[in-house]
């Protein structure tokens, strides 16, 4: 019996000292962030806001550390952006559709229906045309810090059914949240706002019967294809572009050095995301290909224009939002 006594005074003196040493770790750092983004553990691009977050511990240092959460870790879709402005989260990867109402100028900013895929014009737009400037004020008008935004790949339609003509839309439930939403409203279908993960169940259970994806590699991570096998051949957007968002009062604890580190992190993402998206898309198309994806046939001229039409109408919507909405749009007619 006083053996076993040792035994566990022992065990209990080490557990102690390796705590006191996990301890140690964790307030080592002078900064402790928590970082939302919207996808699950795993996933391609879960993956890259990891490295994200290990790049801003390792740049600054281990004076900042940070917690990633994925999908459905405390975090809702919807929640994320306020998350970040009350501060319960420090740094977050919004999709900006989810929170039209929140912060218009975000739809403008992730791509409204028919824009461009030439990602030099998108940096063009972003760093040299003036849209960084507007979106700061917009975002700070929050109590955000905008930071540099990275460009994701075309965003399409996965459905049950096959669509042979633009008329097919009528009456489908696609999820399909803000601008995305409102321009398959505009070819006759009903948008659902829905998470990421929900996606799957919902086509597999009839509650919609398609849905985008931020990208081809989203629908691949999601295993559409095995609720749905139909891929319409025109993308909604020709790319996507989104933030990475820091709550200000956080931001303004950091000292000018690591508010640097921060922002060059942030840069070094947004590399990464265009270049493995590049490389993910064509994996993605082919993996799913392989487990029966189906294309739309080539649309016809008349269904062409209509497509163009339907994001067209979009653009004096959005620029009536507020200020900085109409701002963007105007940069990108050149009315400014």
């Amino acid at each position: 019996m006083m053996k076993f006594r040792k035994i566990i005074a022992s065990l209990a003196l080490t557990a102690t000292l390796v705590s006191g040493v996990l301890a140690a770790g964790v307030s080592a750092a002078e900064y402790n962030w928590r970082f939302a983004n919207l996808y699950g553990r795993g996933t391609a691009f879960g993956t890259l806001y990891e490295k994200l977050g290990s790049n801003i511990e390792t740049m600054s240092g281990g004076r900042i550390k940070v917690q990633v959460l994925y999908s459905g870790e405390g975090v809702g879709t919807t929640g994320l952006l306020s998350a970040v402005k009350s501060g319960l989260i420090t740094m977050g990867a919004p999709f900006q559709s989810m929170h039209a109402g929140e912060l218009p100028a975000g739809i403008v900013e992730i791509g409204l229906p028919g824009g461009t895929d030439d990602t030099a014009e998108l940096y063009k737009l972003f760093h040299e045309k003036g849209w960084d400037k507007v979106l700061e004020k917009a975002y700070g008008s929050q109590g955000l810090v905008w930071l540099e935004p990275y460009i994701q790949p075309p965003v399409y339609v996965i459905t049950k059914n096959p669509i042979n003509s633009i008329a097919d839309f009528k009456g489908l439930k696609i999820r399909a949240p803000g601008a995305y939403g409102k321009f398959l409203r505009n070819l006759g279908a009903s948008p659902v706002s829905l998470a990421w993960n929900e996606i799957y169940t919902s086509m597999a259970t009839g509650v919609i019967d398609g849905s985008i994806g931020s990208n081809m590699i989203d629908h691949r991570d999601g295993n559409h294809v095995e609720v749905a096998k139909y891929m319409y051949r025109l993308p909604l957007a020709g790319a996507q572009v989104l933030p990475i968002i820091v709550n200000r009062a956080a931001w303004k604890k950091l000292p000018a050095d690591l508010q640097e580190v921060v922002r060059k992190a942030t840069v070094i993402h947004a590399e990464e995301q265009l270049a493995m998206s590049k490389k993910w898309e064509s994996e993605a198309v082919a993996e799913m290909e392989a487990k029966g994806l189906l294309w739309s046939p080539k649309p016809s001229e008349a269904d062409r224009k209509a497509w163009a039409a339907a994001g067209a109408s979009l653009l004096a919507e959005y620029a009536a939002q507020d200020k900085y909405s109409k701002q963007l749009i105007d940069i990108m007619q050149n009315k400014k």
